[in-house]
Parts: structure tokens; C-alpha cells; sequence
């Protein structure tokens, strides 16, 4: 994904160039930016999708059988609540400790706000479908398969909490970056379990799906 960005940016940069943009002015476009992440974003979860490990037909039938069972849409509530009230307590503690935390995501606020639309698209429908395909389907599952499920979720989840928050690349550090590792190690945990109890990976999707949408509507009803 981030090779596809800067091959999508240089590619951006030199059309522009060519058509008399100074560097500022091109360093300028946010709009062109989120677009480019769309696409490099869209085409990563292609590929991994191309080379998940191949389900037969039985399985793909159980688990959207599973989707539609109420237990599943029980878990996927459940997931949701704990996830969120996870944040939020670990938001009160940051607050109390005089921690700011600043997800690396956030850094682009303006530009997410006045984008709302392509915002809806990458965190709602792109981000989950990769991210559960990477680290549910591929990561997770291959040690659940191979009878280690506690050690798929653990792993998982770091890797999960460490693509999001990036040491040296982040925007936090110290103790911001330690909670913020902790929401979503805790988060990519939630959603593990979830396709660990149903065994539908569409149930894993729709918890992370719905949880990235509530976090949306709060980012946009603050601007």
C-alpha cells in the first residue's frame, strides 16, 4: 500500500508538473492525495485477496449461513459496545494523566472533513475488507486453523495495533502511542473474536464496518 502511494503520488506530481504546477501548489491538494490512497488502499486489499487461503464451497455457505444467525448479530453488538467503551475509557484516562493522544489518522483532519464521501468509502467499506482479509483471514486464521486460536489473537492483534500506530511513523509517542496501541490491539481482539464465535468472516467485517462508521459520523459531526 505504501509503495502504490508513492508510485500514485510521483505519477500525480509529474502530470502536474507537466501541466506548470509549482511543488507547493501540488502539495496543496489534499483531495488528490485521499484519492490516491483510495486507490492504492483498494488495490493492496485485491491482492491480498488474491492470495488468501482458497475456502470450499461448504465454507463459504456455513459462514454466510452464519452471518444471518441472531447469536452472530449478538456478538457483532457485543463487540461494538466493548470496543467503545474501551475508547472511551481509555480516553478518560489519557485526559486525566494530561496525555494527548492523536491518532495518526486525525493528522489529516481538514482534509477528511471536507472529503466526507471518500472518508465514508476508505473507513467504512475499503479499510475493514483488507484489514479482516489480512489479519482475521490470513493472519489469525491460518493459526486458528492450525489449533493455536489465543496465539492467532494475540499476534493479530499486534500486528493490527502496530499497522495502525507505526513506531518512528506515527504521530504519538511515549504514552500516547502505548494507549493508543492498546485501543486498537483491544479492537483488533474484538473483531477476532467475533469470527472466532461465528466463524463467518462477514460477521468479523460487519463489527469492524460498524464501529468505523460510528467513529466517522463523530469525527464529522465535530467539524
Amino acid at each position: 500500500m505504501a509503495a502504490l502511494s508513492l508510485l500514485g503520488t510521483a505519477l500525480w506530481g509529474f502530470a502536474q508538473g507537466l501541466g506548470g504546477s509549482n511543488f507547493a501548489q501540488i502539495g496543496a491538494d489534499s483531495g488528490a492525495m485521499i484519492v490516491i490512497s483510495l486507490i492504492a488502499t483498494a488495490a493492496s486489499a485485491l491482492l491480498v485477496y488474491y492470495f488468501r487461503r482458497r475456502s470450499s464451497a461448504a465454507e463459504r455457505a456455513a459462514s454466510w449461513r452464519a452471518l444471518w444467525r441472531m447469536s452472530t448479530w449478538g456478538w457483532i453488538a457485543l463487540a461494538v459496545i466493548a470496543c467503545l467503551t474501551f475508547n472511551a475509557l481509555i480516553g478518560g484516562f489519557a485526559q486525566q494523566r494530561g496525555i494527548e493522544m492523536t491518532p495518526t489518522n486525525m493528522v489529516l483532519g481538514d482534509a477528511i472533513r471536507a472529503y466526507p464521501v471518500a472518508l465514508l468509502i476508505f473507513a467504512v467499506g475499503l479499510a475493514p475488507a483488507y484489514e479482516e482479509l489480512l489479519f482475521r483471514r490470513v493472519l489469525f486464521g491460518r493459526l486458528w486453523a492450525a489449533g493455536r486460536p489465543w496465539l492467532g489473537l494475540t499476534l493479530s492483534s499486534a500486528a493490527f495495533a502496530l499497522l495502525h500506530e507505526p513506531p518512528g511513523l506515527s504521530a504519538s509517542h511515549g504514552w500516547s502511542m502505548l494507549l493508543l496501541w492498546a485501543v486498537y490491539g483491544f479492537m483488533s481482539l474484538c473483531f477476532g473474536w467475533v469470527y472466532y464465535r461465528s466463524g463467518s468472516l462477514w460477521a468479523a467485517y460487519a463489527a469492524h464496518a460498524i464501529n468505523n462508521l460510528i467513529a466517522v459520523a463523530a469525527v464529522l459531526a465535530s467539524s
